[in-house]
This record gives structure tokens, C-alpha cells and sequence, in this order.
């Protein structure tokens, strides 16, 4: 039997070099990016953080000085393209809900204006949810409930009006309205004759379906078997281009997300045909769909899983410094997106 010096003396030479080889793991993380054509980790930033647009910066330092006409002007171009001019609004409903000065302005200067009151439905929906918070149901407080119900009646009724004042094509007052469902616990029944309307307008509109796949699951208001037959039923019939083929790849994660024991359907023939077809869609979409960069991220994450992690390469250098895909919902996106881009790199080297 080895003397037990030995045996110390050994232990702590293993202690080292375990503790050296994590500093060292930690001291080249990221710096395989630069060699690979990637965004080195300190500039990563989450997906919709920066407005890329100049038009949008602009229209949205003019609306923090208290000037809406321009962002008047910018949300209301693009005529017929309801998925764009739906992601436009985001940034704006973001800034309405800390401070909406410029907004009531222009709602009192134009209170026809349709882009208006969508701004103003999901500003107030974001501080619905901002007074929630994104706990969980069992951890959120009496004044908490009562606050988030509260707004998210109010944006309901500006919802309303909303409609009211869209166009006969225009979706997107409709679109508005799914997070309000969500949260007010709509029933299926409600819920699609919501749909009915939104599609009767715009089938393919690809936030709406990315709304709809989340009303589906079985986190809020679905199950599994709900959220799969909305997905397979949404890509079957959309063109080429559409994205609408990454809904399958989120339903299988919201599936697993619930279900460790469910990981292994990354690997099934099923998946593997959802993650193709997404590949193809990709490569059929105009670069400026307001779904591009989320798209790339989840077959990205998808190719991994799939064991396919050389082929995700190319898609995280497009991605460049967004984060995006369901690496965005961990509590560190840019440290599990680095090792995620780091472990294609090194496949593909």
C-alpha cells in the first residue's frame, strides 16, 4: 500500500493542475473567436439590444428629446410588409414604457394614428410584465398580480382601439393582442378566433407565429401536442424564405426545456428533418427578414444539439455580435453562446 505522504502529495498535485487547467479554460475562452472569424466575446451583444438602423437611432433620439414625428414617419413605412413594420415597433414600445412623454404627444396630435396606439398597447404590456416580473406564478406577490393585471387591462383597451383605427390589411393591432391573451389567460376558443384575424390578413407574419407557438406550449396555455400540430401546421403551408420552419425547432426545445429526458429527440430522424428544412429556409430568406439573425441562432443551436457543430460556424460569423436563439434565456447568454460558437469552431478547425 503507498505511504500515505505519497498519496497526499499526490492529491494535491491533482488539485493544481485542475485548479491551472481552469484558469487556463477560463483565461482562452472567447480567444478562439478572432482566429474563426468571430465577434470576440467582450463585444456580444443579446439580439434587439442596438438598433442597427440609422433611421430607427435617430427616430429614437428625436423621440427621447420629445420629438414623435419622426418615429411617426418611420413606423409607418414599409406599406404591406406587416412582419418588418411589426419589429420596428419594438425598440419604441421599449422607450414609451420608461417614458412616454413623446408618445401621448403625438396621441394627441395624430389620435388617429394607428402605429400610435400599437406603440402605446405594447408599451403598456411591457410594463405589465415589468411589474410581474419573470418569476414564477407561485413566487409573484398579491401587489404584484394585482399591478400586472391592472396595466394589462389597460393595454387591452387601447388594443381595442387599436384595431379600431388599422387599416383593413393591417395585422398588427391584432398581433398586439397575443401577449394580452397570455396574460389574461385566454381560452383556445378566443384565442383562435384571435388567429382568424391575424392570418386573414397576413399568414406568414412571423411574429405573430412566434407569439402563437408560445401561447401553444405547455408552459402557458397548450401542451406538447398543441404547440407541435400549430408549428407542423404553420410551416406546411408557408413559402420558402418564410423562417417559419425554426418554429419546429423552438417546439422541440420548449419540449426538452420541460423534459431533460426528451433530449435525445435532437438526435431523431424527426429532428434532423425539421433542422434541414430550416437550413433550406435560411437559405431561401431576403437577409433583411425581420427574423434573420433569431433564425440563424436557433439552427445554429439545433446543428450542435444535432451533432453537426462544424456546419453552425458559418452562422454564428453572420450573426456577428448578436446573441440570439435560446441562449438569450440563460443567465449568462454571452458565456453559453461563446462556448457554443467556441465548440463549432473547434469542430470545424
Amino acid at each position: 500500500m503507498p505511504h500515505p505522504f505519497v498519496i497526499v502529495t499526490l492529491l494535491v498535485l491533482l488539485i493544481r493542475l485542475g485548479l491551472w487547467l481552469n484558469k487556463r479554460r477560463k483565461a482562452t475562452a472567447g480567444h478562439d473567436a478572432p482566429a474563426a472569424g468571430l465577434v470576440p466575446r467582450a463585444e456580444l451583444v443579446e439580439v434587439g439590444s442596438e438598433t442597427a438602423d440609422p433611421a430607427a437611432r435617430a427616430a429614437l433620439d428625436a423621440a427621447k428629446a420629445g420629438n414623435w414625428r419622426p418615429a411617426a414617419a418611420y413606423l409607418s413605412e414599409g406599406d404591406g410588409d406587416w412582419s418588418t413594420r411589426y419589429a420596428r415597433m419594438d425598440p419604441f414600445g421599449d422607450l414609451a414604457a420608461t417614458d412616454d412623454t413623446w408618445l401621448w404627444q403625438w396621441r394627441k396630435e395624430q389620435p388617429g394614428s394607428p402605429e400610435a396606439a400599437q406603440v402605446q398597447t405594447d408599451a403598456l404590456v411591457k410594463r405589465a410584465w415589468e411589474i410581474r416580473t419573470g418569476k414564477y406564478a407561485s413566487e409573484v406577490t398579491r401587489e404584484q398580480a394585482m399591478g400586472f393585471h391592472q396595466v394589462l387591462q389597460e393595454a387591452a383597451e387601447v388594443s381595442y382601439e387599436a384595431i379600431r383605427l388599422a387599416s383593413d390589411g393591417d395585422p398588427n393591432a391584432w398581433v398586439m393582442q397575443q401577449p394580452i391573451a397570455m396574460g389574461q389567460g385566454w381560452s383556445h376558443e378566443r384565442y383562435r378566433a384571435l388567429w382568424s384575424e391575424i392570418v386573414a390578413r397576413e399568414p406568414y407574419h412571423y411574429g405573430a407565429h412566434t407569439a402563437a407557438l408560445q401561447y401553444w406550449c405547455e408552459k402557458w396555455l397548450g401542451s406538447n401536442e398543441l404547440m407541435h400540430e400549430f408549428a407542423d401546421r404553420a410551416i406546411a403551408g408557408a413559402p420558402a424564405g418564410s423562417l417559419l420552419t425554426v418554429l419546429k425547432l423552438r417546439a422541440y426545445w420548449e419540449q426538452v426545456l420541460r423534459d431533460k429526458s426528451a433530449a435525445p429527440l435532437y438526435r431523431s430522424a424527426e429532428y434532423t428533418a425539421a433542422l434541414d428544412a430550416a437550413l433550406a429556409d435560411l437559405a431561401a430568406a431576403d437577409p433583411a427578414h425581420p427574423g434573420i439573425v433569431p433564425a440563424r441562432g436557433w439552427i445554429a443551436h439545433g446543428l450542435i444539439e444535432n451533432g453537426r457543430p462544424a456546419q453552425a460556424l458559418d452562422l454564428f460569423r453572420a450573426m456577428g455580435r448578436e446573441i440570439a436563439g435560446p441562449w438569450i434565456y440563460y443567465g449568462n447568454p454571452a458565456a453559453v453562446f461563446d462556448a457554443a460558437r467556441t465548440k463549432a469552431a473547434r469542430a470545424a478547425a
